[in-house]
Formats: C-alpha cells, sequence, structure tokens
C-alpha cells in the first residue's frame, strides 16, 4: 500500500491517472462500521492527528489504536493507497465546499466517494454525506451504521468494552485482537528473579488503557500472559505498565517496537499476600494463556 501526505498529493489532470474510488474517515480502530466504508474502494483519506484533537481538544477522545496501527490495519484490506491529512487548525477552517472541490476533485480526482451516515466534515461540520451526493463530478456512497449482535458499532462502544478490559468483545466489533503498540523499556527486572521476564511497555496516555488485569494475547509470533497494571503485590512507585511474557520467547526485546495482540482478560489485577503465591499465580496464568490462544489458532 502506498502511503502519501495529502500536500505530496500531485493535482489531478484528466487522463494522466487513473480517477480514484475514495472512503473518507478518521478510522479510529478501523472496525467493522469502518471497515465497510472501505470495502470495494482503491484509496482511503484519513486524518492525523484526530480532528478533535485540534477542534476540541479539552474534549477529544482516548484513540483506540495509533496511526502505526491504523495503516498497518488499512494496508491489511487490500486498499492500494492511504492519504493521510495533516490536520491542523488551518485545515479545520477550510469550507465544505473547498474540502469537496480542492481536496476530492482537484487533488484526488475521485469518481466515487464513499462515507458513514454520520460523518462530518469542513469548517463548522457544515459538510454532510447529503452535500457529497450534490456533487455530479462523483458518485456517493452513504454507509449506514453497522450492527452485531443488535449492537450499533462504534469507536466510542469499543473504548468503553476495552476500558472495562472486554477485549474479547471488543474484538468481535473490530473485526480483530485490540492491539497495544509501544517501545520496549527497562522495569524494574521483577520477571527476570521470578523466573519469567517481561518486555514492558508505557502506555501512551492519548490511547485507550485496557483495564487493568492480565490477559492472554500474542506478542512477536509468541503466546504471551500480559499484565496490564501497577503490579499492587510490590511498592514499585512506578505508574500503569503493560508487562508481556513471551512464553518460550528468549532474547530480548529492548528498545524495540512491540505489537501485542490482547484476546482475553483471564483475571484482575490483585495483590498477593507472598511471592510464592504470585509465582504460583503467574504459572497458572501461562497456562491458561497457552489454552485460550491455542483454542483460538
Amino acid at each position: 500500500m502506498k502511503v502519501t501526505s495529502l500536500p505530496d498529493v500531485p493535482v489531478a489532470h484528466p487522463g494522466e491517472a487513473p480517477p480514484r474510488r475514495v472512503a473518507i474517515g478518521t478510522f479510529d480502530g478501523v472496525h467493522l462500521g469502518h471497515r465497510e466504508v472501505i470495502r470495494g474502494n482503491d484509496t482511503v483519506l484519513t486524518f492525523d492527528p484526530h480532528p478533535q484533537a485540534v477542534i476540541r481538544p479539552d474534549a477529544r477522545p482516548k484513540l483506540l489504536m495509533p496511526y502505526s496501527i491504523k495503516r498497518d490495519v488499512i494496508a491489511g484490506l487490500g486498499v492500494q493507497e492511504l492519504v493521510v491529512i495533516p490536520f491542523d487548525r488551518d485545515f479545520a477552517d477550510r469550507s465544505a465546499e473547498d474540502f469537496v472541490e480542492g481536496v476530492l476533485i482537484g487533488q484526488l480526482g475521485a469518481e466515487s466517494v464513499s462515507v458513514g451516515e454520520n460523518f462530518r466534515f469542513g469548517k463548522g461540520a457544515r459538510g454532510t454525506p447529503g452535500f457529497l451526493a450534490s456533487y455530479g463530478e462523483f458518485s456517493t456512497r452513504v454507509v449506514p451504521l453497522v450492527g452485531v449482535a443488535e449492537e450499533t458499532v462504534s469507536s466510542s462502544q469499543i473504548r468503553g468494552l476495552v476500558a472495562a478490559g472486554e477485549v474479547d468483545k471488543a474484538a468481535q466489533f473490530l473485526g480483530g485482537p485490540y492491539l497495544i503498540e509501544g517501545e520496549v523499556v527497562h522495569g524494574d527486572k521483577r520477571g527476570r528473579e521470578l523466573g519469567m521476564p517481561t518486555a514492558n511497555i508505557v502506555p501512551d496516555p492519548l490511547l485507550v488503557a485496557p483495564g487493568h488485569g492480565v490477559y492472554a494475547g500474542w506478542a512477536h509470533g509468541y503466546t504471551a500472559a500480559v499484565n496490564v497494571g501497577v503490579r499492587p503485590t510490590f511498592e514499585t512507585g512506578r505508574g500503569l505498565l503493560v508487562e508481556a511474557y513471551l512464553i518460550d520467547f528468549e532474547g530480548d526485546l529492548y528498545g524495540e517496537r512491540l505489537r501485542v495482540a490482547l484476546v482475553e482478560r483471564m483475571r484482575g489485577e490483585q495483590r498477593f499476600e507472598s511471592v510464592d503465591d504470585l509465582v504460583a499465580q503467574m504459572n497458572r496464568d501461562v497456562e491458561q494463556a497457552r489454552e485460550i490462544c491455542a483454542a483460538g489458532t
């Protein structure tokens, strides 16, 4: 998939390049509703950062995924081109007419445009799906909200599920497991002392943090038992940390980017009376993680 920043996209001239079929949206989570908007299109037009971070920074939502994961998930849908709008105050002040005529028609040469029914754009959010459909230069496909098990799929709904630790249910709406990514940092070496060295990630404060607890998951191609929390058995003084024990992995990942898929929450985070009790529970967690991940393959 080709990735281009909007300012680097040349103005479209008829006959010089095939017209684009464009899906437009913020696409935080790239959930099942987003995937329906994207389906059948060769180009995805999205925004980074999230528009609310510029328009209403005090009310911006915690995101489900960083740009790097969003990019890779979209690439996995067979899209040929991802065009990223560097969203800033100047772009926020562009009118809906300017967005359509300058971006969709002028730069991208869109022959068709696909959006969700609740998509809004342009200064003052004046642009609507109906506004897009008023243009004859391209066809407009408006995708209704998608439902699963009689629930409407939305990024805000999935954020609530992740925050509650219900990552298995969130996956039903995402279309894949909930993913965390970050640089592996040095921790307290506690896991190594206990015989289970972990790869540690400090969660991005701009992203939704999964509910504290122990999860079965995958990381670096290995089944993993993952703790999300503050390690209450020890007085560490450290904040929230994601600690992934990669089962059967040997080596270290310090300084590398690690992507962790959370499959199912096995239990809540708890304080143990002794280190022996903690180690015994960790061993049980590892075996349960093996069973859960094996069942899902």
